[in-house]
């Protein structure tokens, strides 16, 4: 699991309200945003109930005939759709937020296909359960939601409405008791006072007993509703392997245009200064001898350009001795001194190594081309698994990963390995990025 280097700041306090939460709470829109869900949810988990039964009931008595197939297919797909209802309506009304499952892949085309990849899915079977489950509590919901509310409107309310009830036998008020020697009513100002008293007290645990019932519809909208762990695990390599190809197309451009714009041009000029060369060389040989020296200053420049090259690709230095001795050579060339710590129990899987090994190179190079600092620091360690890369500098700071800079292309390609960036650099530095990635050694 990845650690949180983030930087704290200071936490973000809400508004102080002066009256307490309990007194303030039958006031709120959460309070009649879940009763909403509450009262709505009774039909239409009634609705989704009787769904279910028909489906399982008429697919499985049709399964002799080989039609109870597509009844079964059809009918997930329409708990497909009222999944995205229930999420809907629990996203408006209850804030709950549960991501869209991933759409169907039939492995072939044609209707057979599509209907094998309902029955295949796990998210619709999931769907249908909570069509069955959700009944029962929907009910159960609704019942204790609308009585509570109910009774402690209609008691709180009472000394508006208790003067219109027709007054029986001198009486007047609700009569709470009837029998043939007694009768009583809710006709003394006392009693009115204390309805009315405990009608606010209902009012007031009315919303909490709501928030807890849809508690409940929370928890199972998010277990049974929501992608699956396989699926969401599915996408993420989906993106991951897209930004894997992607970089490696854009190292396989950068490396044509080095070789087609660098060593390629100059051994073209070279092969021409050669040839004319040779064909001085009777006629002038002095010349012939300059143009052959300036020749094998040349080749000497298009060596080190190859070498270089070379060296972007995968440093022979990093193969032969690992991280300590290729980081030490990166540091070397950058322009602020460096210090570079290197406490490794073993040497990673030689993937981890060469991302490592590139993510600090590009780091120093921020260092030496944006950070104005006087020196900086390299330490790389392992804990629990995980390869951790922290570059320091003492510059004006100022980085961030959300502006489209190498930085985002850095978290990108880490996060395609499981990888972490965390950047630390407020205006003024120092700025700290720590990079953190699977060992897999």
């Amino acid at each position: 699991m990845a650690t949180d280097y983030a930087p704290r700041t200071r936490e973000h306090r809400p508004r102080e309200h002066r009256v307490p939460p309990v007194l303030r709470a039958p006031f709120e829109g959460r309070a009649w945003r879940e009763l909403t869900y509450v009262v709505f949810g009774l039909p239409i988990s009634i609705a989704a109930f009787v769904l279910a039964v028909l489906t399982l009931s008429l697919g499985a008595g049709l399964l002799v005939t080989f039609l109870g197939i597509p009844v079964l297919a059809a009918g997930l797909a329409l708990f497909r759709g009222f999944g995205v209802l229930e999420r809907g309506r629990a996203r408006l009304l209850l804030g709950l937020d549960v991501p869209e499952p991933r759409a169907l892949r039939p492995a072939r085309s044609g209707p057979l296909g599509r209907v094998g990849a309902v029955l295949k899915s796990g998210v619709s079977w999931r769907h249908l359960l909570y069509g069955i489950l959700h009944m029962p509590w929907a009910i159960f919901a609704f019942s204790v939601s609308v009585v509570f509310w109910s009774f402690g409107l209609l008691s709180f309310a009472y000394p508006l409405y208790g003067w219109a009830i027709p007054q029986d036998d001198g009486a007047h008020g609700i009569q709470l008791y009837g029998g043939m020697h007694h009768e009583v009513y809710l006709d003394a100002p006392l009693e009115t006072a204390l309805t009315c008293a405990t009608g606010l007290v209902l009012l007031l645990v009315c919303p909490w007993v709501t928030r807890a019932l849809v508690s409940v519809d929370r928890l199972l909208v998010a277990t049974l509703l929501s992608p699956s762990a396989l699926d969401e695990r599915v996408t993420e390599l989906e993106s991951d392997r897209g930004v894997v190809v992607d970089t490696a197309a854009a190292d396989l451009r950068r490396i044509e245009r080095d070789l087609h714009d660098g060593a390629q041009a100059r051994l073209v000029a070279l092969a021409m200064d050669l040839g004319l060369a040779k064909e001085k060389l009777t006629a002038d040989p002095e010349a012939a001898a300059r143009m052959v020296d300036e020749a094998h200053g040349e080749v000497k420049v298009a060596l080190q350009e190859l070498r270089d090259l070379a060296r972007g690709i995968h440093p022979a230095v990093l193969t032969d001795r690992g991280l300590d001795a290729a980081l030490s050579a990166v540091a070397s060339r950058c322009t602020v001194p460096v210090r570079v710590e290197v406490e490794l129990p073993a040497r990673p899987a030689a993937a981890i190594e060469g991302i490592a090994y590139f993510t600090v190179s590009e780091l120093l190079q921020n260092v030496s081309k944006h950070a104005q600092a006087s020196r900086a620091s390299v330490d790389v360690w392992e804990t629990g698994g995980r390869l951790l890369l922290q570059v320091t500098d003492d510059g004006r700071g100022g980085a961030d990963t959300s502006r489209g800079s190498g930085l985002a292309g850095l978290a990108e390609r880490l996060g395609a390995v499981d990888g972490v960036l965390v950047v630390d650099s407020p205006a003024g530095g120092p700025t700290t990025v720590t990079a953190e990635l699977p060992w897999r050694g």
